[in-house]
């Protein structure tokens, strides 16, 4: 492949990127993820898209995750990483300020749902 070609490839394939769509959870319910990140107080550290009052800027701003590639610059964002991530950050990355807040494997399904579903700020 000629390296005209190959640029024109990898140019088309970049612009794609923005065209996909978030992943699916399995078994996730992005509804009651939204309710479960304003009742783990999320927006405490975090500014997420259609959650009011939370703007906070300590950790980044959540609108349109699903278009990082990793999590926390340390995990694949996969739902099933970012699962085991909301379950339990200081035991993935020991040098986190993201706390353990608990959640069991069914709320951090339903919360990962949410921030796949979550727009880019300002949409």
């Amino acid at each position: 492949m000629s390296l005209t070609r190959s640029l024109l490839a990898a140019a088309l394939l970049l612009a794609g990127c923005d065209t996909h769509t978030p992943p699916p959870v399995p078994g996730g319910d992005a509804e009651r993820g939204r309710l479960l990140v304003i009742g783990y107080g999320c927006g405490t550290c975090h500014r997420i898209p259609d959650i009011p009052g939370a703007d906070a800027r300590v950790g980044p701003p959540l609108g349109g995750f699903w278009r990082q590639a990793y999590i926390a610059g340390v995990l694949p964002n996969q739902p099933a990483e970012l699962v085991r991530w909301l379950m339990d950050p200081p035991a993935v990355d020991p040098q986190t300020a993201m706390p353990d807040l608990g959640v069991p494997e069914g709320d951090a399904r339903d919360m990962a749902s949410f921030l796949y579903a979550l727009h880019d700020e300002g949409q």
